[in-house]
């Protein structure tokens, strides 16, 4: 089966938001906490979060254009902090529920049952159920002219890990964490870890450092 560029043009509009959502392969499943300046919360899924770099460590985020995540941005722009929660199984029927369309006055912390956590010195609420919880501090908006979607980028400044998930190297066990992926808008996956892979050198052989298959 092959798609040219015409034939995806030429899906029906839900189709080709499937299609495309599902094509670049699992995604990170985000719960976007940020607060307004009248203390009004805000909660949203999101699958669009990247790694961009360490030093310093920085993470993207893409916001689609005129949506209701704008109610996000919005926060975000005003606030200039918001929180990444990584969603985890017990947790994916109020996450997905996020993505509803409630009313501007109603946060989706109380319409989901979902707790908001505060920590000292960070200004935006985190996910009390979830398990891996990041704040960030926002350091570059840009609006992409391509599209009109809205590239935001911040910096971590807070980690709140669960206990044992983080290795001697400092790796995240996401399994252990229990962060779940996501394929397209609405199918989450649990991962299993089967294989961990030395550093790639170009004079030696490929190196396993884990493989559950030896277990």
């Amino acid at each position: 089966m092959q798609f040219q560029s015409s034939d995806i043009k030429a899906m029906d509009p839900r189709r080709r938001a499937a299609f495309m959502n599902s094509v670049s392969g699992f995604k990170s499943a985000n719960l976007v906490g940020t607060v307004n300046a009248k203390g009004q919360t805000n909660l949203a899924i999101m699958s669009s979060a990247v790694h961009l770099g360490s030093s310093p460590p920085l993470l993207a985020l893409i916001i689609r254009p005129s949506s209701d995540e704008h109610q996000t941005l919005a926060n975000i722009l005003e606030s200039g902090c918001y929180s990444l929660n990584h969603v985890t199984s017990s947790i994916v029927e109020q996450g997905h529920q996020t993505a509803a369309r409630y009313p501007e006055d109603m946060s989706e912390f109380d319409a989901t049952g979902l707790s908001p956590v505060w920590h000292a010195g960070f200004g935006a609420p985190m996910v009390a159920e979830a398990g891996i919880k990041l704040g960030l501090s926002l350091r570059e908006h840009h609006e992409l002219a391509i599209n009109g979607t809205n590239l935001v980028i911040g910096e971590v400044v807070l980690a709140d890990l669960p206990a044992g998930c983080m290795a001697e190297d400092g790796a995240l066990d996401l399994v252990s964490a229990g962060t779940v992926a996501l394929s397209g808008l609405d199918t989450y996956c649990q991962a299993v870890t089967f294989k961990r892979m030395a550093y790639a050198k170009t004079h030696l052989p490929p190196q396993v450092l884990w493989d559950a298959s030896a277990q």
